[in-house]
Parts: C-alpha cells; structure tokens; sequence
C-alpha cells in the first residue's frame, strides 16, 4: 500500500505525527503540501495535489489534515473517484471505510490530538470496504458503489476532474 499525505499550516503538527508512524510502520507515502509551517501551502492546493495522485492510481490511500478536514475533504471530493471523509472519531475513521469505501482520511489538526489522531489513521488504514457488516448490508452497499460511479459517469463524462 502506498499512501499519499499533506497538510496545510494548520495540519502540520498532526501530519508530523502521521508521518513519524508511517516510517515508524515501515509504510510507503509521498509527502504533499507543506513542508514548513513557516511558508504553509493552502488547503485549497494542498487537495488537489493529493486527490490526483489517488485518482491515477499514484497512490491508493491519502491522508489529508488542515484546520477543520473539512477544507481539504470539500476540494478532494471535486475529483472524480475521490471520496474523501472529514473524521472527527475512530468510529467514524473505521465507518468512512466501511460503509462509503473512502479513500481520503480528511482531519483537522485544530481538532485532533496527536494519540486520537493515529489511532483514527491505524483505523482506517486496518478496514475495508464492508468488513464487519451483515450480508444484507454488504450487498446494499457494493450497489450503492456502483450507483455512485454512474452518478459520477453522468456528471463528469469522460473528463478526470
């Protein structure tokens, strides 16, 4: 698995931590955004370069953190194929993956401790898409997905973005 993760200045602390546990876990990622919470880059850049990168397969995960989440969860989910989640729990880390097969962790760092923080990511890195649901559950859901990308069909066309 290979992960891609940014922050904005406001994220920086917490995608610091995230970042020390990815090669702490010997886990595989490219770094976007703001390298320097000096000179950060905005959340309105930041997602898009990130959102790219899963879309084309660059990467099969990202983890994204601003102020909110909510910034960098409302620019990624402008691409196709994106569905990027704003979490504020690790019920909802592991609900996002479970129930909507999201592949964008969004967090605010205004919001999250460090601890809360990684345990939200080991969460979402851990569950699969239905894993853990009823039978019932599960089939209404992979449905669901493939509604999705005919809405996504019918919107975007042919186009990427």
């Amino acid at each position: 698995m290979k992960l891609v993760i940014g922050s904005d200045k406001s994220g920086f602390t917490l995608k610091e931590r995230i970042k020390q546990y990815l090669l702490e876990q010997g886990i595989a990622f490219e770094e976007v955004g703001t390298a320097d919470p000096e000179l950060g880059v905005p959340f309105y850049l930041v997602a898009p370069q990130a959102a790219k990168r899963v879309q084309t397969g660059a990467a099969d995960m990202g983890i994204l953190v601003c102020g909110t989440g909510m910034g960098m969860s409302q620019v990624a989910n402008k691409y196709r194929g994106i569905r990027a989640a704003c979490v504020e729990s690790v019920y909802g880390a592991k609900m996002c993956r479970a129930v909507n097969d999201s592949n964008i962790l969004c967090m605010g760092g205004w919001l999250i401790a460090p601890e809360l923080g990684l345990e939200m990511v080991r969460t979402f890195l851990a569950t699969g898409h239905t894993q853990d649901l009823e039978a019932w559950r599960q089939k209404f859901l992979l449905d669901a997905k493939e509604a999705f990308a005919q809405l996504e069909n019918t919107i975007y066309g042919g186009a990427q973005a």
